[in-house]
């Protein structure tokens, strides 16, 4: 893989995807469909995923795309491909809270290695560069240059006062009761892959995730998490997470950086 190409088009998808979304978020009012599996989904998601999808296509068109918009790609197998949730956070979407992001990940032999996590109404990009280290860029997203990029590195956790970030929407008794066992110093909720991007700046050091959980939620966010030091492993075993289609039991996990003493 030509790891300077993947991160430009990489990027300048997410960009172009997120003013999609954007010019429908900013809209009076939007329609929300409900899926099979009765999450909801916009005309924000379909837009970001067609744009994505097609771009990713042209660009790399032997390399496997999963992608959640397109039930079809669910049952392909491979242990080397690129997956996109195109509106990741779709209830903070929908309840325009800003919290969601579009989400883009090179998995290669079932190890996420290239991402990049968008948070359009945020104004926050972060992604991992061709050496596979993590940045987030700020200034005005050029579509075709990147502008001034900051490294990210995990922080020095003190286990006697965790920084702790938790989902909005899907935190519930089990997670409250596992984040008690730790000594928290603060406690913050957020949307979508944000919270993988909150513990790759340093601005948290532990993730819990005590849910149900597909590829196209952690990919992207577990790629930048790891260019910044950090670990996402299972919940239960505490090993690192396994993706590709014939390893993926929709775990919950543990996102952190090194130093957090594990319950």
């Amino acid at each position: 893989m030509d790891f300077d190409k993947l991160v430009s088009e990489m990027r300048r998808l997410a960009l172009e995807a997120g003013d999609a979304i954007m010019a429908i978020y900013d809209s009076p009012d939007f329609d929300v469909r409900s899926k099979s599996d009765a999450s909801p989904v916009t005309a924000a998601d379909e837009a970001a995923d067609a744009l994505i999808a097609a771009g990713l296509r042209a660009a790399f068109p032997d390399v496997t795309l999963i992608t959640e918009e397109q039930a079809a790609s669910h049952a392909l197998t491979a242990s080397t491909f690129l997956i996109v949730d195109p509106l990741d956070g779709t209830k903070e979407f929908v309840q325009r809270r800003g919290d969601f992001t579009v989400n883009i990940a090179y998995v290669e032999n079932g190890v996420p290695l290239r991402g990049v996590v968008y948070a359009p109404a945020k104004g926050r990009l972060f992604y991992t560069i061709a050496d596979g280290t993590a940045v987030e860029e700020s200034g005005a997203f050029a579509r075709d240059t990147a502008g001034p990029v900051t490294p990210l590195k995990v922080s020095a956790p003190d286990n006697g006062a965790l920084m702790v970030v938790a989902s909005k929407s899907h935190r519930d008794q089990a997670t409250d009761d596992y984040i008690a066992k730790y000594a928290v110093k603060d406690m913050t909720s957020a949307g979508s892959s944000l919270k993988f991007c909150l513990v790759a700046t340093g601005e948290a050091d532990l993730y819990p995730r005590l849910g149900r959980t597909m590829e196209w939620d952690t990919a992207a966010g577990d790629a930048v998490l790891r260019g910044a030091g950090g670990h996402v492993v299972r919940f239960d075993d505490h090993t690192p997470l396994a993706y590709g289609k014939q390893g993926w039991d929709n775990p919950f996990f543990i996102a952190y950086a090194p130093g957090v003493t594990l319950k």
